[in-house]
């Protein structure tokens, strides 16, 4: 049985609400990271985003894209290990 998720809504460029499944969050390095799955769209060959979190101003958690591929790919990679040791936990 899959557990509940963490739904989040973020908007587009065009103001348009979209849905997303928290998969993870994750601590690499010195960043912290969130792993998100559309939640309207179950299509199989979604691929997840991988978004940085980081705090405004006001200390209030936002959302930041990774346009560094060295950084994603480190956040890739350990996202991919955890999902690893929790299906071998799970057989």
């Amino acid at each position: 049985m899959e557990e509940d998720r963490e739904l989040i809504v973020l908007y587009d460029e065009e103001d348009n609400e979209c849905r997303f499944e928290v998969l993870a969050v994750l601590d690499v390095d010195e960043g912290r990271y969130a792993i998100l799955m559309p939640a309207d769209d179950k299509d199989e060959d979604e691929e997840a985003y991988v978004l940085r979190i980081e705090q405004d101003e006001n200390g209030q958690d936002i959302l930041i894209g990774i346009d560094n591929e060295q950084e994603l790919n480190t956040v890739v990679e350990a996202y991919e290990e955890l999902a690893r040791r929790e299906n071998n936990q799970h057989n």
